[in-house]
C-alpha cells in the first residue's frame, strides 16, 4: 500500500500524476493469451447473464431509499443469501437506533493466497417510497429503474464477477471482504460508528475496488474528491431602513452575507479540483432554518434592516491540504465584517478525498491489461473533477484502489436512471478477470 503521507497532493504533483486529466499509459501493453482458468471464468459470466440480469430485475423492484429501513434490509438479504451461496461468511450490521438507518452487508472469503480485496457498494438508493420512480422497466438495451445504475447494477456485477471465480474453484485461497452499505446516498451520523466497519475492513486489506456506476467503458476512477459542508451565520443591526450604511445602524445582515460570498468567489475560488456552492440562502428580520432537512423560512420588509441571514453549502477538494486551505481562507474572509455586523461560518466532514496515489495507478494498469487481454480497448483514468463523493473515500487512507467498476449507463439520481445492458456482460467478465489476477 502506498503510505498517503508521502503522496504531494500540489498541483504540480497532479498534473504529474494525470497529465491533462489522463495518464498516458504505457504503450507497450499488448493483448496477452488468457489461461484457461480464465478462459473459464469469462465463459460463466456468459452463461450466467441472464441471471445476473433477472436479479438485478429483482432488486431495483424493492425501494431501498436511505430512510427505508426495511427496504434497504430487503435488498441486503437478496444479496446476502447469494454471498451465502458462493461461501462466504455474510454478516448483517445493525446501526444504532437513533441514527435512522438500515445497516450494511458484509460478506468474507477468509484466505491467504495474492492481494487482500475489499469491494465496496451499496444497497440504498436516493428514491424513497414516496417517489412516483419506482419500477424497473426494460426498453430494447436499457433498463431503467431507481437505483439501476446507481448501484444495485454495480453490486450485481461485483456479486457475479465472484459467482464466476467461484464455479471457476479459484475463490477458496482468496481473501476478499464485501461492504455493501445501507446508507451511502445519505450517510449516518455520526460517521465513527456509521463507517466504522468498513474502515476496520480496509485496514486488514491491500487494494479497495469501488463497484459505483462506471464514468464510461473506457474509464476507471483513480481519485475522488471529498465533501464538506459548510453554514454561515450573519447577525446585523435590525432598525429602520432609512437608516442603512450609518454610523449607528451599520450594513445589515444582508449585505454583509453577500459580501462574504462575493469574496469566496473573488478569493477562495480557482484551485483546480477545489469547488464551494452556496445552496441555501435565507435573511430578514427573522430567520428559521432546518440544518437536518435543509430547509427554512424567512421574514423581513424592505423597509426594515435585515437582523439575520443563514447561508448553508457545500464543498469539494481533492485533498485534506486542499480542504484545510479553503476553509482557513473562509474564515478569514467572515471575520472582516462591515459596520455593526458579526459572522461565523462552521464545517462539518463527510467524506474525504481519494487521491490520485501512485498505488492507484499501479491498480489501474492491471485493470487495463485485463481489458486489452479481453480486446476491450484501453482504460484510462477519469477525471476526479467529474466524480462525485463515495465510500471508497473513507478507506482511500489505508489501501490503493480503484472506483468506477459498476455498471455503465445514465441520470443516476433522477427519474431517467438507466443501465445500458449492451456493456454490462462485459463490464463483469472484466471486473472478474481483475479480481482473479489481484489475488493470484
Amino acid at each position: 500500500m502506498s503510505n498517503p503521507a508521502m503522496i504531494d497532493f500540489a498541483m504540480e504533483k497532479l498534473i504529474w500524476i494525470i497529465t491533462g486529466l489522463f495518464v498516458i499509459l504505457p504503450p507497450a501493453l499488448k493483448a496477452q493469451k488468457l489461461s484457461s482458468k480464465e478462459k473459464k471464468i469469462i465463459q460463466h459470466v456468459a452463461r450466467h447473464h441472464a441471471a445476473a440480469l433477472a436479479l438485478l430485475e429483482e432488486v431495483v423492484n424493492v425501494n431501498s431509499g436511505t430512510m427505508n429501513s426495511d427496504g434497504v434490509k430487503k435488498v441486503g438479504a437478496l444479496f446476502r443469501q447469494a454471498f451465502d451461496e458462493i461461501g462466504f461468511e455474510t454478516t448483517w450490521i445493525d446501526m444504532p437506533e437513533e441514527m435512522q438507518r438500515g445497516g450494511h452487508l458484509f460478506a468474507e472469503k477468509k484466505g491467504n493466497k495474492g492481494k487482500r480485496l475489499l469491494l465496496i457498494g451499496h444497497l440504498d438508493t436516493v428514491f424513497e417510497p414516496d417517489s412516483p420512480f419506482q419500477k424497473y422497466m426494460l426498453q430494447d438495451t436499457i433498463a431503467k429503474g431507481p437505483g439501476a445504475n446507481d448501484m444495485k447494477g454495480g453490486n450485481v456485477i461485483a456479486l457475479y464477477a465472484l459467482k464466476a471465480l467461484h464455479d471457476a474453484g479459484v475463490l477458496e485461497s482468496s481473501q476478499i471482504i464485501v461492504a455493501f452499505h445501507g446508507d451511502e446516498e445519505k450517510t449516518g451520523k455520526p460517521l465513527d460508528i456509521s463507517r466504522r466497519d468498513i474502515i476496520e475492513a480496509a485496514k486488514r486489506s491491500d487494494i479497495a475496488l469501488g463497484f459505483e456506476t462506471a464514468s464510461g467503458f473506457n474509464y476507471a476512477t483513480v481519485a475522488r474528491r471529498g465533501s464538506s459542508g459548510w453554514k454561515l451565520e450573519v447577525t446585523g443591526k435590525s432598525a429602520h431602513s432609512s437608516g442603512i450604511f450609518n454610523e449607528r445602524v451599520g450594513a445589515g445582515a444582508v449585505f454583509e452575507t453577500a459580501r462574504i460570498l462575493n469574496a469566496f468567489y473573488e478569493e477562495v475560488k480557482g484551485e483546480e479540483f477545489l469547488t464551494f456552492n452556496p445552496g441555501v440562502l435565507l435573511g430578514g428580520t427573522q430567520v428559521d432554518f432546518d440544518t437536518a432537512f435543509s430547509t427554512g423560512s424567512a421574514f423581513g420588509k424592505s423597509n426594515v434592516v435585515a437582523r439575520k441571514a443563514v447561508v448553508a453549502g457545500g464543498l469539494r477538494f481533492i485533498s485534506k491540504e486542499q480542504l484545510a486551505k479553503a476553509r482557513a481562507k473562509m474564515r478569514e474572509i467572515t471575520q472582516r465584517n462591515l459596520p455593526h455586523t458579526s459572522a461565523t461560518i462552521s464545517f462539518t466532514d463527510s467524506y474525504p478525498a481519494m487521491g490520485p496515489t501512485e498505488g492507484n495507478m499501479e491498480v489501474l494498469k492491471v485493470l487495463n491489461q485485463v481489458s486489452i487481454d479481453l480486446d476491450l480497448g484501453e482504460v484510462k483514468p477519469y477525471d476526479p473533477g467529474k466524480r462525485g463523493a463515495a465510500d471508497i473515500s473513507f478507506v482511500a487512507a489505508y489501501v490503493d484502489g480503484l472506483d468506477g467498476l459498476g455498471a455503465m449507463g445514465g441520470g443516476a439520481h433522477s427519474p431517467r436512471e438507466y443501465v445500458d445492458l449492451r456493456t454490462f456482460e462485459d463490464l463483469t467478465k472484466r471486473a472478474a478477470l481483475l479480481i482473479y489476477r489481484l489475488t493470484r
